[in-house]
């Protein structure tokens, strides 16, 4: 797996706080878009808790506080690894919520969502998804 680059890294923790104002209403909107663009996703959160996005918006922030120190998110990603597995999460899902989040960053953040920031922060997604499609790889062959 690569690294993220150190611009990447240097533009997610600059938006920490953006994600404390804006997180709840950023991964709301992010909902609304993915299952309207992709139905079939819904059924994946009929179990989810009503404050989804809230708790979505949590740990998208813990992400960003911690991205230069990623070891502090091990026993996180393992909750979501599980999680994930539980409700049939899978591979070809995660650039559905990934373009999700970018739209609804664009859409909530208007013109403060500059390309350098989409950028780094589907960087980031995807480099985050990548840990837990691996993570959840076991956990599948485990079942």
């Amino acid at each position: 797996m690569s690294e993220l680059s150190p611009l990447t890294i240097e533009t997610v923790k600059a938006t920490i706080p953006v994600l404390r104002e804006y997180g709840d209403t950023i991964t709301a909107k992010m909902y609304d878009i993915l299952f309207e663009n992709y139905p079939e996703t819904k059924s994946m959160f009929s179990s989810a808790p009503d404050e989804q996005p809230k708790v979505l918006a949590g740990a998208v922030s813990a992400y960003a506080m911690n991205i230069d120190n990623l070891d502090a998110l091990s026993d996180a990603v393992g909750k979501m690894a599980s999680t994930h597995v539980r409700t049939s999460v899978k591979p070809e899902h995660y650039p559905m919520v990934g373009e999700s989040l970018l739209a609804a960053m664009t859409e909530v953040l208007g013109d403060a969502a500059t390309p350098e920031i989409l950028d780094s922060w589907g960087e980031a997604f995807f480099f985050l998804g990548d840990i837990l499609i691996a993570k959840e790889k076991e956990l599948y062959a485990q079942t």
